[in-house]
């Protein structure tokens, strides 16, 4: 058996080499969410998807979507996202899919669906791993020519190679971006599919269309509830509640503000005169100071401070909420329930960002029977009407809820129970409500639970942005948005449950009244015609008594 040699320090540092993001995530696809070929189709078509509702929202265009997904083999599949967004500017096409952590998202304190740089030349990168073939993207902008770009990505230095290049002298869209990829996939309905993401996509974002080609042919569309886009979410400042200490000596010595109380003003938001003056007081360091020169000790101090100082919780302009409206809109269009739920907490602050939880409860009867109250305030019982999708949000009475859970309007589809929603979910006490709640688990019945969290910087335990990490504020602000919306949904129960039982009650009258007038009839010796009028009487009587 041959010795192992021991290597010199020399030796090992001759090893040692430069590691690229892409070279990583390469080796570590599933961070990113491509665990399996059933994920990576899905995540692939998220980030496309997300991509395009972004640019059309900043660009002010109502989104007209179309995704399209072929079979080409055993395992391969053909995918392609297209949209009527802006389109995306010559130069920058290689870089945005072909570039892993370059974008415009990551250094901006709005509210967007993309964060990081990395999803979609992530999916692309994964389809050159699988397939060989790098992505294909046609783009054009407004009064200008098409281009068609195909690029592979060189993981080694994390930087895209042009492959082709080519001018479209036509194109059936004014303006807009079509991705094409091929990859290693598989196909399934069901939960977590393709499907149930494009789905939940259009109920938390009614004023969008989106047209769907599944694998097997079939044809699918979501219209959308409302012309009105959302509202525009301005860029603030960092907060300075937000920030560490490593992060404020990075400002300090990049800042071009002269002194260091415009330094404070400028670089934050919520700092006025008054707050930086109390701010420079407090850590004992001179409004004149220089900031690049600035040492550590001083900036610790300055840290401290700052944390020590009541500072104004950060604007929420830099939010756009679904909305109450919005989101019945959504449930209404895809649930067919007999009631609904909404509720919007006011905005709350973790760790300097703000952010805004919203809530909205479908709750309906899939087993077929409903109670209803006519013109004459009679009970009945009807039908419910069916949707034109099969696949039905709405689970059986016996069923667990299903819980739809979002990040700025994203659906968050795997990693439930590692979830700051789902644990929310589970601490609230629904029994209070009217549902049935196994110890530890989410309650049980006809419902949809739906929890939006809007927010600068969404929380997120990993890159695959699948979960949200269970800050103690954001657990609180969901818990209280689910009750409140909850206290309305048990009113409701309990007031179907009041009709219900009078519902049984007079069903039982109204089968004796008819004995009870014929033994009166043989008590009594009248004819047909008098028994008749009597059961009649009976029922205005009971009529009459229940209006009072």
């Amino acid at each position: 058996m041959a010795r192992t040699k021991n290597l010199t320090a020399e030796e090992m540092a001759r090893q040692q080499k430069e590691i690229s993001v892409s070279e990583f995530f390469a080796k570590n696809r599933h961070l990113l969410g491509f665990d399996n070929p059933r994920k990576a189709l899905l995540t692939t078509i998220k980030e496309a998807v997300d991509n395009s509702l972004d640019a059309c929202e900043e660009a002010g265009i109502l989104p007209d979507l179309r995704i399209e997904v072929q079979q080409t083999g055993e395992d391969r599949f053909l995918v392609e996202v297209q949209d009527n967004g802006p389109g995306i500017v010559k130069d920058q096409i290689p870089k945005i899919f072909g570039q892993l952590l370059y974008g415009s998202k990551f250094h901006r304190m709005r509210q967007s669906r993309g964060q990081q740089g990395i999803g979609i030349s992530a999916a692309g990168m994964y389809g050159q791993l699988t397939t060989g073939k790098g992505p294909r993207i046609t783009s054009k902008v407004l009064r200008r020519k098409a281009h068609r770009y195909e690029i592979h990505l060189d993981t080694t230095k994390n930087r895209p190679i042009i492959g082709k290049d080519e001018e479209l002298p036509e194109w059936n869209l004014k303006h807009g971006t079509r991705f094409t990829l091929d990859l290693e996939a598989s196909y399934q309905k069901g939960l977590r599919s393709v499907d149930d993401y494009l789905k939940q996509t259009a109920v938390a974002n009614p004023h969008c269309r989106l047209e769907y080609q599944a694998p097997d042919g079939t044809e699918r569309q979501y219209e959308r509830a409302t012309d009105t886009l959302p509202a525009k979410a301005e860029e603030i400042k960092p907060h300075p509640y937000g920030i560490e200490l490593g992060h404020l000596i990075k400002m300090l010595r990049e800042t071009k503000s002269r002194w260091l109380n415009s330094f404070l003003q400028e670089e934050f938001c919520r700092v006025g005169p008054k707050v930086a003056k109390d701010i420079l007081g407090t850590a004992k360091l001179s409004e004149r100071a220089y900031p690049s020169r600035i040492a550590r000790q001083e900036a610790d101090a300055l840290y401290r401070a700052i944390q020590k100082t009541r500072i104004s919780a950060p604007p929420t302009d830099c939010l756009s909420p679904i909305g109450e409206e919005r989101i019945l809109e959504g449930l209404q269009k895809e649930c067919d329930a007999e009631f609904y739920s909404v509720c919007t907490r006011p905005a709350a602050v973790y760790r300097g960002n703000p952010f805004v939880i919203e809530v909205g409860i479908a709750w309906g009867k899939p087993s077929g029977a409903e109670l209803e109250v006519d013109e004459r305030g009679r009970i009945r019982s009807r039908k419910r009407k069916r949707t034109v999708d099969t696949e039905d949000l709405l689970g059986n009475a016996d069923d667990t809820v299903r819980l739809l859970r979002f990040a700025n309007r994203v659906p968050l589809l795997y990693q439930q129970s590692a979830c700051a929603v789902t644990k929310a979910a589970i601490q609230t006490g629904w029994k209070n409500y009217g549902l049935q709640q196994p110890r530890g688990g989410l309650p049980v019945g006809p419902a949809v639970l739906l929890v939006h969290m809007a927010s600068v910087w969404v929380p997120f335990t990993s890159e695959s942005k699948e979960a949200i990490a269970a800050y103690p504020e954001i657990l609180k602000e969901v818990k209280l948005a689910l009750q409140e919306a909850g206290r309305k949904l048990g009113a409701y129960i309990r007031k179907g449950k009041r009709l219900k039982r009078e519902f049984e009650k007079r069903s039982y009258i109204d089968k004796y009244i008819p004995h009870i007038g014929i033994g009166l009839q043989e008590i009594l010796g009248f004819g047909d015609q008098e028994r008749h009028d009597l059961v009649e009487r009976l029922r205005d009587s009971m009529e009459t008594t229940r209006k009072i």
